[in-house]
């Protein structure tokens, strides 16, 4: 496999999702959507401190809950788990997972959750099997949580697992993170998964949309550059951020002619280059809005827990803790835009001393380096 992080055009950043428009083995950022169609209002928040000793108080007011939103200066950051999203993903991951049983029999368990051999498809593909949405998505949320397992085999894994204060991950790896922070277990989280990595690969069939990443240009000249192409085409076609990535790199999704709208006068706005992510459709924005039903069915049926520390949302880039309001907020993850760059930001600015990356690839090692050479990030896979 390819690495995700390579020199290019001034160390530009890439990602594991091959490109279907570029002849060259060039691969973009992951880039897996969280989107802001969330209003305050729609959601019922319990405010919550979280204090070293990970305990949470709880208030209700009747039987609605106030809004209460951990505020991002009631924690502190030392160490964080991130996990990856999809686009991290490469034939033969998996097999060193095999050498450790706690990580070996998750695979085990996924076989039958999954109802087919989901180790078999890691580590021998065919790479064009493993990229599907479908299988993508269950296989990363498997191999970093494996991850997990194999650093708490080897000395001293223990100690660092204890030493976390704080998790997030990249769309999909949201659901990873929520896992490792005990919100709910491994089998429901693959559930979810599974549910939705077939919801959006439906949503994505019922209509032609696409993604495609601008590189060298900030988030507001990209907006500049979707409110361009969105006066070109019908309301149906229109174009959104979908991934604020990092400085740089943002990912853009829509219709297919907004898509190539985009792409057409993204040299006008002086954008280094755009590049066509293969993906099966426009993540992270209304084009996925079939999925939200299926997944908030399977989450109201869903046992969530208040995490025992902080995971960082995709849709605001803060921590809930409420059960019922995570639910509601994965639920909108996969129609709103990823607020990965506000995410990392606020890891840094909270005094971020040790990242580890948990599952294949560097991409988020790259991110991280990106915006805080200084920050030390450990890769960990499985």
């Amino acid at each position: 496999m390819q690495h995700f992080f390579h020199h290019f055009h001034s160390r530009i950043l890439h990602n594991p999702f091959s490109l279907s428009t570029m002849s060259s083995s060039l691969t973009l950022p992951s880039f897996s959507p969280i989107f802001p169609n969330l209003s305050q209002r729609s959601l019922s928040v319990k405010t919550h401190n979280f204090p070293k000793s990970r305990v949470f108080a709880t208030i209700s007011t009747g039987s609605q809950s106030s809004i209460h939103e951990a505020s991002l200066a009631d924690y502190k950051v030392s160490n964080a788990f991130l996990f990856p999203g999809q686009g991290a993903q490469a034939v033969g991951m998996g097999k060193e997972a095999q050498n450790v049983p706690s990580a070996a029999v998750l695979y085990k368990k996924a076989n039958e959750i999954l109802g087919f051999d989901l180790l078999d498809v890691c580590i021998n593909g065919p790479k064009e099997k493993l990229n599907s949405t479908v299988i993508s998505q269950p296989a990363l949320y498997v191999t970093s949580l494996a991850a997990v397992e194999l650093l708490r085999a080897r000395e001293g894994g223990e100690q660092i697992i204890d030493s976390v204060d704080v998790t997030c991950g990249l769309s999909l790896g949201e659901y990873t993170a929520l896992a490792f922070a005990g919100a709910f277990s491994f089998e429901d989280g693959l559930k979810l998964v599974k549910l939705r990595g077939e919801a959006m690969q439906d949503a994505s069939d019922a209509v032609k949309s696409a993604m495609v990443s601008v590189v060298g240009l900030d988030s507001e000249k990209v907006q500049q550059l979707c409110d361009a192409a969105n006066q070109e085409v019908p309301e149906s076609e229109k174009v959104q951020i979908a991934n604020y990535l990092c400085p740089g790199n943002y990912a853009v999704s829509g219709g297919l002619k907004g898509i190539e709208a985009v792409e057409a006068k993204a040299k006008s706005f002086k954008a280094r280059m755009t590049v066509r992510l293969a993906v099966a459709g426009a993540f992270h924005t209304s084009f996925m809005e079939p999925a939200v039903s299926r997944l908030e069915a399977a989450l109201l049926s869903t046992d969530i827990r208040t995490p025992r520390i902080p995971v960082i949302s995709n849709v605001n880039a803060q921590p809930h803790t409420d059960p019922d309001t995570i639910k509601k907020i994965l639920a909108r993850q996969v129609t709103s835009p990823v607020q990965w760059e506000t995410t990392v930001k606020t890891l840094l600015s909270k005094g971020l001393k040790k990242g580890y990356e948990l599952g294949p690839g560097k991409v988020i090692a790259g991110i991280v380096k990106r915006m805080d050479k200084g920050t030390e990030i450990e890769n960990i896979g499985a």
